[in-house]
């Protein structure tokens, strides 16, 4: 037999008494126990039990209707109830109890921008355990940088389809030889947008891969072509016979002042003991390698980098092609968020973002 349930706008739940609390709460992880049998529900929660035909209606006590699914969707105020709703239902049919992160049943609420708090699977609200803080948007509503939180982000397109992605902070680290190896004082000559160092040591490509060799002359004599970025960090290290000044002035002369930004990134990943290659090829600022002992027995690139400003406003279809593409070529996609006027490598935020199937 179908319950009914009392929705009290004021309290914002829906209240259900009869068997509900073993029914719905005890079996299945919904809403919270009040005195005797009856239950508290979020009004998505409700929503969910109407729609499977669990709940007969919800009664509106301030003017007495009596409201099936339909009429209860309609009167939700605010235009995210769909979009929550269909992922609440999405994961439900998945086996995942979940409830409102700011509900106050739920034990340690994940907080910030999370919309739910989603359970182990065979946990729920009482159990004192979270296996992830979900954020749900449309596929129009764009995601400040400073909103990144750790946790899985849901993104319900016009279609109504979901793509669930994980969010995490990151800490880019590596065992590559950054600076130790390097050569004093190398002949170079910059040029429009790159620059070219002569008779370098055989090391500084070979197992620290910096440049890429000229083709044309003699392996034993070689010539490398630097971008400016790495041209940057050499000369201010010494290791060419360039001022480091006059390259960072034709870095920001071609690329405006995102090379400012590129180069912070570029300098953090080397001092991480990480080496950043360019990711044109992948439409990325870089891709990145962990662990280079020699260019010969080079691995697959791990990560693609992604610089932008720390005040950056993602768009939702934008995270896609980029987390769809590192995932095409088996590569994280990882944002360097850099902030304005920090000092060397400080205030960088990298995040990755990869995508999840629940």
């Amino acid at each position: 037999m179908s319950l009914e349930g009392r929705f009290d706008a004021d309290e914002g739940v829906v209240r259900v008494g009869g068997d509900a609390r073993q029914r719905y709460h005890d079996s299945r992880g919904y809403g919270y126990p009040l005195e005797g049998n009856e239950i508290a529900l979020a009004p998505v929660e409700a929503a969910h039990l109407l729609y499977r035909g669990d709940l007969e209606a919800v009664v509106n006590t301030a003017s007495g209707d009596r409201l099936g699914f339909r009429a209860f969707i309609a009167r939700e105020p605010g235009d995210d109830f769909g979009v929550r709703f269909l992922v609440y239902a999405d994961l439900r049919s998945r086996g995942f109890y979940l409830s409102p992160a700011s509900e106050p049943w739920v034990s340690d609420p994940p907080g910030g921008e999370a919309d739910f708090a989603v359970f182990p699977r065979g946990k729920g609200p009482g159990d004192g355990e979270i296996a992830y803080a979900l954020r749900i948007i449309g596929e129009r509503t764009d995601i400040p940088a400073a909103e990144l939180r750790e946790g899985v982000l849901a993104v319900v397109d016009e279609e109504s389809e979901i793509t669930y992605f994980e969010v995490d902070s990151r800490d880019p680290t590596g065992t590559s030889d950054a600076d130790t190896s390097l050569p004093e004082g190398c002949a170079a000559d910059l040029l429009a947008d790159r620059v070219v160092v002569w008779e370098p040591p055989l090391g500084l490509y070979e197992r620290t891969f910096y440049g890429q060799p000229l083709e044309g002359r003699e392996y034993d004599e070689p010539t490398l072509q630097c971008s400016l970025l790495e041209a940057a960090y050499l000369a201010e290290r010494g290791a060419i016979d360039l001022e480091p000044g006059t390259v960072r002035e034709r870095g920001r002369e071609v690329e405006g002042e995102r090379f400012d930004r590129r180069l912070r990134v570029y300098t953090a990943l080397r001092e991480r003991g990480v080496v950043p290659k360019t990711g044109y090829k992948f439409g990325a600022d870089f891709r990145t390698y962990a662990d280079v002992e020699s260019v010969e027995n080079l691995g697959h690139s791990e990560l693609l980098v992604r610089v932008h400003p720390a005040d950056y406003v993602f768009e939702p279809r934008d995270l896609a092609l980029d987390v769809r593409l590192a995932h095409g070529v088996r590569k994280t996609m990882v944002f360097a968020l850099v902030a304005d006027g920090a000092a060397g490598t400080d205030g960088i935020e990298w995040w990755s973002l990869e995508r999840l199937t629940p």
